[in-house]
């Protein structure tokens, strides 16, 4: 493992996981994004633009999706926690901001677990927006519905643009992704044992029908480190609303992390 790690392996550029969509590197810490279900790389364009070159700034591109959409979508998170963990291993270390939403909250507090447990792997922090604890299980079977089922879901959640909901021929070729997605965060679980040793800061929005406060508050038994809690006014994707806020949010880990690194 330590030979792969000096190689300088997708130091720059991208790959078909790990997506850099402006010049990075000149900084010493990283954010790594995770999309929501459903969600694709790009979503997180506006946030390289903004860190970018200060912080190496990389997306996660889910297979299934966009440019991968012919790729079988894995719908299982420890598998894609174990892939995407795989990826980002050969990258020379830095200090590591992960950031994801909704299943990408769940996504980047199992690859960081993951992570902690690499010899060798440098400081990290977690930024879990929209998501409960990993441990706040509820009965949820949306990845059964059928199509008209999955569409009202999204558009209650008004997290996919709306061009692509009134779009039957994107939306046919989306799908299949998305109840991956669902089948894959529904059928997760996690004990409240498992713990990180980073810490994390929690981002929820107050009327989000996926998370109260309360179970946004239980991420705290997830963490030996420091724990935070942000609420915005808003919904599930509250973050579209408050960019400029999270923003200073993801500043203020990578100034830690840098400093610390």
């Amino acid at each position: 493992m330590s030979s792969t790690r000096d190689t300088g392996l997708t130091e720059t550029g991208s790959t078909a996981w790990l997506r850099r969509y402006h010049p990075g590197g000149t900084g010493s810490a990283r954010l790594v994004c995770f999309p929501h279900a459903g969600g694709s790389a790009s979503f997180f364009h506006p946030v390289s633009a903004r860190f970018s070159p200060d912080a190496d700034v990389i997306a996660l591109q889910y297979p299934g999706r966009q440019d991968r959409r012919r790729e079988p979508c894995l719908d299982d998170i420890a598998t894609l926690a174990d892939r995407i963990t795989a990826e980002l291993l050969p990258i020379r270390h830095r200090p590591t901001v992960l950031f994801g939403h909704s299943m990408g909250a769940v996504l980047a507090f199992e690859v960081a677990w993951r992570l902690e447990r690499m010899a060798g792997f440098e400081s990290c922090a977690v930024i879990a927006s929209g998501r409960r604890a990993p441990s706040a299980r509820r009965a949820e079977s949306v990845h059964r519905l059928d199509d008209e089922g999955i569409i009202q879901e999204l558009r209650q959640l008004n997290g996919t643009d709306a061009a692509v909901l009134g779009d039957d021929e994107i939306l046919r070729m989306a799908l299949p992704a998305i109840r991956g997605d669902y089948r894959a965060i529904e059928t997760y679980e996690c004990d409240t044992d498992r713990r990180l040793r980073c810490p994390i800061t929690v981002l929820t929005g107050d009327t989000d029908p996926k998370t109260t406060l309360h179970e946004a508050q239980s991420w705290s038994l997830h963490t030996e480190g420091e724990f935070r809690l942000r609420s915005f006014p808003g919904g599930h994707f509250f973050l579209t609303q408050h960019q400029a806020e999270i923003n200073l949010i993801i500043a203020d880990e990578l100034e830690r992390l840098g400093a610390a690194g």
